[in-house]
């Protein structure tokens, strides 16, 4: 029942996540492992050393101590990470040189959503540890997605499901057009 007093605080749960979380750290004894194997590592350390080609793991760009990455779950098409390349926790780990390719690659990510989506607002956020919400807590990465008015409706609330327009390949070849290299 809500507080007569004030507003009722309302609660979306997303269960899908969990498949995500639980897939990400398949086979890690310890989710904030961290090393050179290929087994080893963070997930995004796993992809970047995977060799597989970028429009395949949907890798957007890549710098000498950060990239960009689609977020393979995404809240809106266009939803990218940008990550420093190595597996660190917390933004005072990073090395200024990894501190200043991550902040100018979002500033990349930034326009290159604008070009690629004409959205009505950018949403630029990070979740610093698992009870942030940081759905990989050992590698910190900053969100950067277009909003639009209306982009969140009744279907995510009753049937718990997001509609996506576009698939992530679609998504990956429009930000790598639009990408201000």
């Amino acid at each position: 029942m809500p507080d007569p007093g004030g507003p009722a605080l309302e609660r979306h749960w997303a269960g899908w996540r969990s498949d995500y979380i639980t897939s990400a750290f398949a086979g890690d004894a310890d989710p904030a492992a961290s090393g050179g194997d290929e087994g080893e590592g963070s997930l995004f350390e796993r992809i970047l050393r995977s060799g597989a080609p970028d429009d395949a793991t949907y890798v957007l760009t890549r710098r000498e101590h950060a990239f960009a990455i689609l977020n393979a779950y995404p809240y809106n098409s266009g939803h990218l990470m940008v990550l420093p390349n190595r597996a660190v926790a917390d933004l005072e780990g990073l090395t200024p040189e990894e501190s200043s390719e991550v902040w100018s690659l979002v500033q990349e990510a930034v326009l290159a959503i604008k070009a690629a989506y004409r959205p009505q607002g950018v949403n630029v956020g990070m979740n610093l540890g698992h009870a942030a919400g940081a759905g990989v807590p050992d590698h910190l990465h900053v969100h950067c997605l277009p909003r639009w008015f209306g982009d969140t409706n009744f279907i995510t609330t009753v049937a718990e499901a997001r509609v996506l327009p576009e698939p992530l390949s679609v998504s990956w070849e429009r930000l790598r057009a639009a990408w201000p290299d």
